[in-house]
This record gives C-alpha cells, sequence and structure tokens, in this order.
C-alpha cells in the first residue's frame, strides 16, 4: 500500500558531503512526522533527525550543526542534507514516517529499506 524508497548513501571520505533522499508512495492520504534513523553495525537503531509535519525539526546531538532535515510536502518526500561527514556516522541510514493511509482510521509508522552511509577512518 505504501512504499518509502531512499537514495543517495555511499561511500564519502571524512569532511565530504551526501544527501539522501525518501519518497513515499501509495495510498496516503497524509502524512505526519517524517525522519532519518540510523544504525551502525552492533548498535540500536537510533533517531537521527524527525521533521512533523509543523515543519520544527529534531536532531541528535551527535548530528547538530552538521545535519540538515527537509521535507518536500507535495512530493511526499525528506531529504537529510550531511555535512561534515565523520567515520561514527557510517551506518545504515533508514527513513520513517506517519503516514495515514486511505480510508485507515490512524496512522502508522513506515520504513524505507535503508541505504548504506560509508565514512572510512
Amino acid at each position: 500500500q505504501v512504499q518509502l524508497v531512499e537514495s543517495g548513501g555511499g561511500l564519502v571520505q571524512p569532511g565530504g558531503s551526501l544527501r539522501l533522499s525518501c519518497a513515499a508512495s501509495g495510498s496516503i492520504f497524509s502524512i505526519n512526522a517524517m525522519g532519518w534513523y540510523r544504525q551502525a553495525p552492533g548498535k540500536q537503531r537510533e533517531l537521527v533527525a524527525s521533521m512533523p509535519s509543523g515543519g520544527s525539526t529534531n536532531y541528535a546531538d551527535s548530528v547538530k550543526g552538521r545535519f540538515t532535515i527537509s521535507r518536500d510536502s507535495a512530493k511526499n518526500t525528506v531529504y537529510l542534507q550531511m555535512n561534515s561527514l565523520k567515520p561514527e556516522d557510517t551506518a545504515v541510514y533508514y527513513c520513517n514516517a506517519d503516514i495515514y493511509t486511505i480510508g485507515a482510521a490512524r496512522g502508522r509508522a513506515y520504513w524505507g529499506q535503508g541505504t548504506q552511509v560509508t565514512v572510512p577512518s
């Protein structure tokens, strides 16, 4: 019914930049919050950044000042601009969205398939 498709991951040298994109498609009535999580090997998945439909933003302390989340509501797409990347940013990055599908009484969380970001030390 709903798909989140991520793109933009890859290998980048320390200090470099990447831009992740996540597009939601399917039987979407409305989207509340959208955000990005990441999971490094041997670690739990953690919130990187989130953005409710109202436009405010929330960032993990480890990425404040380096990462920027943004949304294009017309395209049901969320972006994560990552600058000054560090080896500790290496992880699989997952898109997350709280979506009301057409005919649903409540929203639920959907996840993308994940995209690998690698910053070698």
